[in-house]
């Protein structure tokens, strides 16, 4: 059915279910960067007053997450009510074409009569025929730093987003923070030197002085998020006003933002209705929720409070209102962060954490340039890595990673012990992999394919139509896949070898890259890998490339890195780049040969390509 069309009879529905009703308004207050590092969570350190007021006022959501740990992938996933990853719009800021029949969260209030303001963050990782999404393509009466529900005519119902920047990562920096003097607590919420810190960061001064500013920052968050709640209620709102507070994930020092653990997912979430609509809510004020909710979620639950039909097109479920579903499990993922690839799936339950690492060959802390640009604690971590400094726990973050993950959450909050190998938790790791998979199977989620093919699959439409037809062999990637992150390549590497001959470029790439992650031990492909520097697939010549640098065949992948970043699309550029810059951080090429050959110009446009050559300069 025509969006158009499907809109309009929303339209017709709603109105006459609100014919002698009362709407409610919707606020969401949503901060950047944060965990739940509230008082009102239990954390001692912080100091949040308004909104641990504000949590006796509403519910407190114990097991909130944003289904992915960056932004952008996040926004994306909340504006479409749809798992990022099914559209293939989960890598950070790209802008990926979107299906027509997409229908975002705005545009169904709008249709609705509602008022429908944004301020002001959008970060969508789409383009809306052939141009990034704006905020007027996903239907926002207003979106700028002037937005507000104050601009709507007398009596109309008002869906708000207020969003702050103040604890986000960046506002660590000396600039940032002495900069705000005048506004900063008048002493430290925490001194660095009584900082408790969480037991992956060693314990350095910088470390210490960067969770200090962090909590100072919190304490600013708070008093915003004050002064909007008390804004609401100074303009006559507050009783007709459903509030949501969030923060889009976790963070913001290193291991939270872009981490797929509690850390980087899991993030703080208080629902405040008002007394004519307290029927709806999942306790009474002040008390807690256990139960899971995610960002896709969120959209087809305000809908829902306020009497709507939800889009039969998105992904999420109602927690909360007429019909609302208690999830047994999240979903959650990341891809491509900033210029570095790593692709993760998670589920994550009340009790467990099963982790699935597609790129375990990259380790966590990858030389990612924003934060090690504003994050000091960033590069002291990695200084004292270097320097021998750190414990077992704490030199994780910098190494390769384990290829599948399983923490216990009432025993282990930190997610430092993983007990994927445990006998003892056999069935419940089999039964978490098997859900995990399941769940991949069933969004057909695009996570597994490279974000440089997308352009050559799609064809004229776009990726995610390209993932739900029969040309996507789903079922096979995810095998070729999964045998490649555990090493299983087949007796006398028979399956690597029938996957590096597919006809399918995805079959190619995961066989390559099964090469890629053994090493060494990989030599028994090296002629099998040498006919891939040929393949008319980019993604997958970049991956034989430097599978082979470990082969000591660098002689032969190095020019085709170089080519591949000059001449091939963006994504390509930059997976190449990523290649040049592994093969010299692991040790399997001399960091000398790949500064000897990196071009001395790369292509502007590729801005993300040229943060990851000047790293390796």
């Amino acid at each position: 059915m025509d969006r158009l069309l499907s809109l309009a009879l929303l339209l017709l529905w709603s109105s006459s279910f609100c014919q002698g009703a009362d709407r409610p308004n919707i606020l969401w207050i949503t901060s950047e960067d944060n965990s739940p590092y509230l008082g009102c969570y239990g954390d001692m350190q912080a100091q949040t007053p308004h909104l641990d007021r504000f949590s006796k006022q509403g519910v407190r959501y114990l097991n909130a997450f944003s289904s992915a740990p960056v932004c952008s992938a996040a926004r994306s996933t909340l504006i479409t009510g749809m798992n990022a990853s099914t559209l293939g719009i989960h890598n950070h800021r790209s802008s990926v074409p979107v299906p027509g029949g997409v229908v975002y969260y705005p545009q169904v209030f709008r249709e609705a009569g509602y008022y429908c303001t944004n301020n002001s963050k959008t970060d969508y990782n789409m383009s809306i025929k052939g141009k990034r999404a704006s905020w007027k393509d996903v239907g926002w009466h207003e979106s700028s730093g002037r937005a507000h529900y104050r601009n709507r005519r007398k009596d109309q119902p008002f869906f708000a987003v207020f969003n702050t920047t103040l604890s986000h990562e960046g506002q660590t920096t000396d600039k940032a923070y002495r900069g705000r003097m005048k506004q900063n607590p008048p002493r430290r919420v925490v001194p660095p030197g009584e900082v408790i810190l969480p037991p992956y960061h060693p314990d350095t001064p910088i470390i210490r002085e960067n969770w200090s500013r962090y909590f100072d920052n919190l304490f600013l968050m708070d008093k915003w998020v004050g002064d909007k709640l008390r804004e609401l209620e100074e303009l006559g709102e507050a009783d007709n006003t459903i509030v949501f507070y969030y923060a889009d994930h976790g963070g913001a020092l290193p291991r939270g933002k872009r981490n797929i653990h509690d850390s980087g997912s899991r993030v703080p979430l208080i629902i405040r209705l008002p007394e004519k609509w307290k029927h709806l809510a999942p306790g009474k004020p002040g008390e807690t929720s256990d139960h899971l909710v995610a960002f896709v979620d969120f959209p087809a639950t305000a809908v829902n409070l306020c009497g709507l039909e939800i889009p039969g097109i998105w992904e999420g479920r109602p927690f909360l209102g007429p019909g609302a579903q208690e999830r047994e499990f999240v979903y959650l993922f990341r891809g491509r962060m900033d210029e570095r690839y790593d692709t993760v799936r998670a589920i994550r339950t009340k009790e467990h954490l099963y982790v699935h690492n597609f790129s375990p060959h990259r380790p966590l802390g990858q030389a990612y340039t924003y934060p090690f640009r504003v994050l000091a604690s960033m590069g002291s971590w990695h200084e004292a890595f270097r320097a021998g400094k750190c414990n077992e726990v704490q030199a994780r973050y910098w190494q390769r990673k384990e290829a599948e993950e399983l923490y216990v959450i009432q025993t282990d909050p930190f997610q430092i012990r993983n007990l994927a190998d445990e006998k003892d938790y056999r069935d419940v790791f089999n039964g978490l992999r098997t859900k995990l998979r399941d769940e991949i199977l069933r969004t057909r989620d695009t996570g597994l394919i490279p974000e440089g093919m997308y352009a050559r699959l799609a064809g004229s439409g776009t990726i995610h139509e390209f993932a739900q037809g029969e040309d996507y062999l789903a079922k096979e990637v995810l095998i070729a896949a999964s045998k490649a992150v555990r090493g299983d390549l087949g007796v006398g590497f028979s399956f690597s070898r029938r996957c590096v001959h597919h006809d399918s470029p995805l079959m190619r790439y995961w066989g390559a890259t099964g090469a890629l992650i053994l090493g060494k031990e990989a030599a028994p492909l090296k002629d099998d890998l040498l006919e891939l520097l040929d393949d008319p697939v980019l993604d997958v010549r970049v991956v034989a490339a430097e599978a082979l640098g470990h082969l000591g065949e660098s002689a032969k992948g190095l020019p085709v890195l170089v080519k591949v970043v000059n001449e091939g699309n963006v994504y390509e550029s930059l997976a190449a780049a990523n290649a040049l810059e592994a093969l010299g951080r692991d040790g399997a090429v001399p960091m000398a040969t790949i500064k000897a050959v990196i071009p001395k110009k790369v292509r502007a446009e590729g801005a993300r390509v040229v943060e990851a050559i000047e790293k390796i300069r």
